[in-house]
């Protein structure tokens, strides 16, 4: 009996969930490249995928890059700090971290601490939350990375945080999220 109702659930199964099968096999569209642009992927751009995060109005948004092999955090800050590509600048993206002279990248453990040329003593400029946020986001968003402090002059440096508050300690995607899109 149970082997009766096995065969007919097997017989029965595709007709009754409302797929149709076909007779011969045929060609099925392929989306293209998810992305800003709609454009493909150039050749040989790469396999692994670089997450920056860049700015469009007043907001933190991810933007992905195909690169030749992953990076590690160095050169994902050095990514960031040489700005959007002229396609990202097309699409609307800028940075915000012109504003501000990073000066060095220490890691230790899954800590990024980021080391800030002098800063003028000034109050905090609504550009600068956005740039600690690009920071912030593009390094914690890699697995060899889960938070981010800063520091100027050998100092903690406080840094603001995306509800305006400022935070001398590490930072995570977390505290940016209300500048994310």
């Amino acid at each position: 009996m149970i082997l009766l109702l096995l065969a007919l659930g097997l017989a029965l199964g595709p007709a009754g969930c409302g797929i149709t099968l076909d007779d011969e096999p045929r060609d099925i569209e392929t989306p293209g490249r998810l992305g800003t642009s709609g454009e493909p992927a150039p050749v040989g751009a790469g396999s692994a995928v670089l997450r920056l995060f860049m700015v469009r109005d007043g907001r933190l948004v991810r933007v992905p890059r195909r690169v030749p092999a992953p990076l590690g955090p160095r050169q994902q800050l050095d990514a960031l700090l040489a700005g959007p590509t002229a396609e990202e600048r097309r699409d609307g993206l800028t940075s915000a971290v012109t504003t501000m002279t990073v000066t060095g990248l220490r890691l230790s453990g899954r800590r990024a601490t980021i080391t800030i040329g002098d800063r003028p003593d000034e109050l905090v400029r609504s550009d600068e939350v956005l740039a600690f946020g690009q920071i912030v986001c593009t390094l914690t968003s890699q697995t060899e990375v889960g938070t981010v402090s800063f520091e100027s002059a050998g100092e903690p440096l406080g840094v603001p945080r995306a509800d305006g508050s400022l935070a001398d300690g590490p930072l995570t995607i977390a505290d940016y999220n209300g500048l994310l899109d």
